[in-house]
C-alpha cells in the first residue's frame, strides 16, 4: 500500500468568481522508501504541489493521504527543505538544528539532544562550522544546515522543494551526492521538486513530469532503472542514462509545444505614444 497518495486533487487561488486553477486532476501514489522526482517548467505549480504534500495548503477538492490519514496541516513526519534555506540568522548551525529538535522531541534529555544534533551536523559535513552563524556560511553550507535541520526531525517523508536550484554547479553536485548517501542510509521516502532533468535522472527511482500551467496535471511517469549507486563521472557515457534523459526531455518539450499551440500568444496593440524632445 502506498505511503502517500493524492486522488483527484484540484487546487486554485483567488476569489470564487475569478479563481485561477493551478493544479487539476492530480493522482499520485508513492511507495515507502521510494525516491520520486517531479519535474516541470516554472509556473507549472510545483511549489503548490509540495505545499499540499507538506500540509501548508489544502486541496479545493480531492484528497491527500499520508499513512492512511488525510493531511490536514504540517507535521514533523513530513519534513521540507526549501530553496531559500529559511535559517534564523541569530542562531549558529547547532542552534538552528537544535531548535527544530527541541520542537519535535521536547522530552529529549539535553545530553541526548546534543548528541542527536551533532550526528546530523556531521552527516552533512558541517561539524567544523557548527559554531558559525548563517551570514558566515556559503550558500551551499546554508543549504546543508537546512538539510540537517530537517533530517534531525526524523521525518518519514522528505520533501525537497528545488533545494539546489540557487547553487553553483560544483556545490550542487556535492549536495546531490550527500542527499543520495543520506537517503541510502536513512531509507526515507523522498519527493524532489526540480526543473533539472539530469538531476532527476541521477537521483530518482521515478520521474513524473508536471504539465505546463495553468491547470497543470501530472504527465507520463518514467521509471529510472539505473543501478545504484550512480557514478556521475560515468553516467554521461551510459546509454541507459542518455535514453532516459532524452525521453524525459523530449516529452517535456512536446508538452511545452502543445501548451503554446493551445494558448498562443496574442498580439497586443501598442499605445500611440510620440516621444517629447526637449529643445535647449
Amino acid at each position: 500500500m502506498p505511503i502517500l497518495e493524492l486522488s483527484n486533487v484540484h487546487k486554485g487561488f483567488g476569489p470564487p468568481n475569478n479563481r485561477s486553477e493551478v493544479l487539476t486532476d492530480i493522482n499520485l501514489a508513492i511507495e515507502e522508501n521510494e525516491f520520486v522526482a517531479i519535474v516541470g517548467f516554472s509556473g507549472s505549480g510545483k511549489s503548490t504541489l509540495v505545499n499540499l504534500l507538506a500540509g501548508l495548503e489544502t486541496p479545493d477538492t480531492g484528497s491527500v493521504v499520508f499513512e492512511d490519514a488525510p493531511i490536514t496541516g504540517p507535521h514533523p513526519d513530513r519534513g521540507i527543505v526549501f530553496q531559500n534555506y529559511s535559517l534564523l540568522p541569530w542562531l549558529t548551525v547547532t542552534g538552528n538544528v537544535e531548535l527544530a529538535v527541541k520542537q519535535v522531541f521536547p522530552q529529549m534529555a539535553k545530553p541526548e539532544r546534543k548528541q542527536h544534533v551533532a550526528k546530523y551536523i556531521e552527516m552533512v559535513n558541517l561539524t567544523p562550522a557548527s559554531w558559525k552563524r548563517p551570514k558566515e556560511l556559503s550558500g551551499g553550507m546554508r543549504q546543508r544546515v537546512s538539510v540537517a535541520r530537517t533530517l534531525a526531525m526524523q521525518p518519514k517523508l522528505l520533501l525537497l522543494d528545488e533545494p539546489l536550484g540557487a547553487l553553483d554547479a560544483l556545490t550542487r553536485a556535492q549536495l546531490q551526492d550527500e542527499i543520495l548517501n543520506i537517503w541510502d542510509r536513512e531509507k526515507k521516502t523522498v519527493v524532489l521538486i526540480t526543473n533539472d532533468v539530469d538531476e532527476a535522472v541521477l537521483m530518482a527511482d521515478r520521474i513524473i513530469p508536471l504539465t505546463p500551467g495553468p491547470k497543470a496535471t501530472l504527465g507520463q511517469p518514467f521509471r529510472v532503472d539505473l543501478q545504484r549507486p550512480r557514478d556521475r563521472t560515468t553516467l554521461n557515457f551510459n546509454p541507459d542514462f542518455k535514453r532516459i534523459r532524452n525521453r524525459v526531455t523530449n516529452y517535456l518539450m512536446d508538452l511545452n509545444e502543445e501548451a503554446k499551440r493551445l494558448s498562443p500568444v496574442k498580439d497586443l496593440p501598442l499605445p500611440a505614444i510620440t516621444p517629447v524632445h526637449n529643445v535647449a
